[in-house]
């Protein structure tokens, strides 16, 4: 990180916060590659708190003259006017991933509102804060058509999609995930957004060992899929989606609807189409979401990709390739 490097952060950051930020939103992402020098640094303003993330572990010198930056930039700035409460930084790349306050009130806890959804993050606690805010349009196009539908949240995490379906009308929402604890996460967001929990069920199984009970409440008009890259000992991207994509049809009503998703900077769109081509034919590829401009990739295939689907009925779709 060199100083030019540095100050272009810092102009960036003032910029974005000139424009008074709300709720959760990131402020600066150099892993888009687009800011040269910059490319493991990303900020994000929650609800006041600024959290700078660095994904890869810098030199001594290097992190010296970060520190000295920000600490300069706090004495020259009117925090007051920006609402800041405090300046955060995260070491990504060290185990645990500690987080230290540079400057201001550290809040470990922090209530956020996207789009008038709530949730609640936990900062320094765990790698993650318990929401990706890449996946904003995903949150947004999911509350914007759920209303009167049966909901499937696969690989649910704190349950951003089902708390989205719930506020979007949803009569049913199953939440499937691993992680209790993140699960757990998922009824207090749901509980902050004064959601009736008799209509949200929370599955803390594996995914490829809960076939049974997923059909159970089945059909699903909707069926949300946002897998990690990989998760030790029960998914692989790779060669475990597939598995996933060829069980959609007979857990999907007729004309229901899939958001498939991959976050993996290596693994193109084409591969979720493909995939769901060969295993799931009578699904359709039909868009696919934008990211938030925030969020700039050099190129658009590194960063998430954000799928819709729609299931055809068979007739349907003989009498079309009848007239390819």
């Amino acid at each position: 990180m060199t100083p030019e490097a540095l100050t272009i952060l810092t102009d960036h950051l003032f910029n974005q916060l000139a424009q008074q930020p709300s709720g959760a939103k990131r402020l600066f992402h150099g892993r888009g590659r687009c800011f040269p020098d910059l490319e493991q640094i990303t900020v994000d303003w929650l609800e006041g708190q600024i959290f700078i993330s660095l994904f890869k572990e810098p030199t001594s010198d290097e992190l010296d003259k970060l520190n000295k930056k920000i600490i300069n930039w706090t004495i020259q700035t009117e925090w007051s006017s920006f609402k800041a409460q405090s300046i955060l930084l995260q070491h990504r790349s060290r185990e645990r991933s500690p987080t230290e306050c540079l400057w201001g009130n550290y809040q470990e806890q922090q209530v956020v509102n996207e789009e008038g959804l709530l949730f609640q993050l936990d900062l320094g606690k765990n790698q993650n804060s318990g929401l990706f805010l890449d996946m904003r349009y995903g949150r947004r196009w999911v509350k914007e058509n759920s209303q009167n539908k049966r909901v499937l949240n696969l690989f649910s995490y704190t349950c951003g999609f089902s708390v989205a379906a719930i506020t979007g009308g949803a009569d049913f929402v199953v939440n499937l995930d691993m992680a209790k604890a993140a699960l757990s996460r998922g009824r207090e967001n749901h509980r902050l957004n004064q959601h009736d929990l008799n209509s949200v069920k929370f599955f803390a199984h594996d995914i490829f060992k809960s076939w049974g009970k997923i059909k159970k409440y089945g059909e699903y008009d909707l069926i949300i899929i946002d897998p990690p890259t990989f998760q030790r000992g029960s998914f692989a991207l790779t060669k475990d989606y597939q598995k996933i994509l060829r069980r959609l049809p007979e857990l999907l009503t007729e004309n229901g609807q899939v958001l498939a998703c991959v976050n993996d900077p290596n693994i193109p769109a084409q591969f979720l189409i493909d995939g769901m081509r060969e295993e799931a034919p009578t699904l359709e590829y039909q868009y696919r979401l934008d990211n938030p401009p925030e969020f700039m990739d050099i190129n658009i295939e590194s960063g998430l990709k954000a799928l819709i689907f729609k299931k055809t009925p068979a007739n349907a779709l003989n009498e079309g390739s009848q007239h390819v």
